[in-house]
């Protein structure tokens, strides 16, 4: 349990009106938090009116004057609030209340009565969600300011802002690897996912780039891009109930259209990365871009929106495949792993459906490449 604790203490904004709740909480969470404990709303809505430190708040459902729903409603109308995680504290098991309270805006679920490992372990990764995406915001801030102002110094500069460039593009790798793994330590199938599909999307461009409608944009640059972005597709799956998550087994229906979710959890989380900086990031665009339509189909069928064709980014249409194939390619738990003629087989199958023909296209020219990604990576040389 020590290892998921923060170094340095964060602040935890807790609401319940039962005051046992609320000691129970501050004796677990003290040790290794501020804890600042609020037995009604609007106490706490004072307290972050005012500007006060925050990192997470844990909100019970059902109080009095305002209850958990109205509040959270409140608490994202907070500009300064928008990226701080929401957890429900609640002894309510429906899954109704459930997506509910995450379409209201909060991230996680503690039960009651409440288990101390759960809560200190639940507490900790969302403590650390919000502090990575409040880095990446800092940290590109900082770079960007950084090198506007190595390029006012014009020609006698140039070897120090060629040096600052590529300090950037070093710490914007390390960043992009950082918080992309906080979605995959939660998932404990995901194995060395994120390195598939990174790899056999970059070699789907290279591919793809020798089609003459797509030589013009996909150059070097933006296949590097791409390739750096795509760890990012699936860091939504972070606000993803665990018991969703680490189920054992295929999800049901009520399950499966809250894990649908994640694409917009995803792009709301680079989003607010986004909205922070003053000039434009291109890879944050991408990777934007990427978690939030690598479901979407090329006839419209996919989700979240339903787009097709090319109103879906030419980013998520290659993610789309390298997505499926290592789906289909992975042992899971309700599951065994497809060979990759099978894999094949289902890609050609969704041709002109699911993909896009032309990816499918280049798919087929470059499919050993795939074969051999997949070796390289491959879940049991982690293990």
């Amino acid at each position: 349990m020590k290892d998921l604790l923060i170094a340095d203490k964060a602040d935890v904004l807790v609401v319940d009106d039962q005051i046992e709740n609320l000691e129970i909480l501050i004796s677990l969470l003290s040790p290794y938090y501020n804890v600042h404990p609020f037995v009604e709303g609007n106490a706490l809505l004072r307290y972050v009116s005012a500007g006060r430190p925050t990192d997470l708040i844990l909100l019970d459902v059902i109080m009095p004057e305002i209850d958990g729903y109205e509040l959270c409603k409140k608490l994202r109308e907070i500009r300064e609030l928008a990226d701080v995680p929401i957890v429900f504290l609640t002894a309510l098991d429906s899954q109704n209340d459930e997506a509910h309270g995450l379409a209201l805006g909060a991230v996680d679920y503690i039960s009651k009565p409440f288990s101390p490992p759960i809560v200190l372990a639940r507490v900790a990764n969302h403590v650390s969600l919000g502090r990575a995406l409040r880095l990446i915001v800092n940290q590109n801030d900082m770079l960007d300011h950084h090198v506007a102002e190595r390029t006012a110094q014009l020609a006698q500069r140039n070897l120090e802002l060629q040096a600052a460039l590529k300090q950037v593009a070093i710490t914007q790798d390390v960043t992009i690897v950082a918080f992309s793994s906080l979605a995959e330590t939660r998932d404990n199938e995901t194995g060395r996912h994120l390195r598939r599909t990174q790899n056999y999307i970059r070699e789907l461009a290279l591919a793809l780039s020798r089609n003459k409608d797509y030589e013009s944009v996909l150059g070097d640059e933006a296949i590097e891009l791409i390739y750096k972005s795509a760890p990012l597709h699936d860091i939504g799956k972070v606000a993803i109930p665990d018991h969703i998550l680490l189920k054992k087994g295929r999800l049901d229906a009520d399950e499966f259209a809250i894990m649908k979710t994640h694409p917009e959890h995803g792009r709301r989380a680079i989003a607010a990365a986004e909205g922070n900086l003053e000039v434009s990031n291109s890879f944050l665009q991408l990777a934007r871009e990427i978690a939030y339509g690598h479901h979407e189909k090329w006839d419209g069928s996919g989700y979240p929106n339903g787009i097709s064709g090319v109103q879906i980014p030419l980013s998520a249409r290659l993610m789309a495949i390298a997505d499926v194939y290592d789906a289909l390619i992975s042992r899971r738990v309700y599951k065994t792993a497809m060979s990759h003629e099978n894999a094949v087989a289902i890609i050609i199958d969704g041709r002109g459906s699911h993909f896009e023909p032309a990816i499918v296209d280049a798919f087929l020219s470059i499919q050993e490449k795939f074969v051999e990604i997949a070796e390289h990576f491959s879940d049991l040389e982690s293990a």
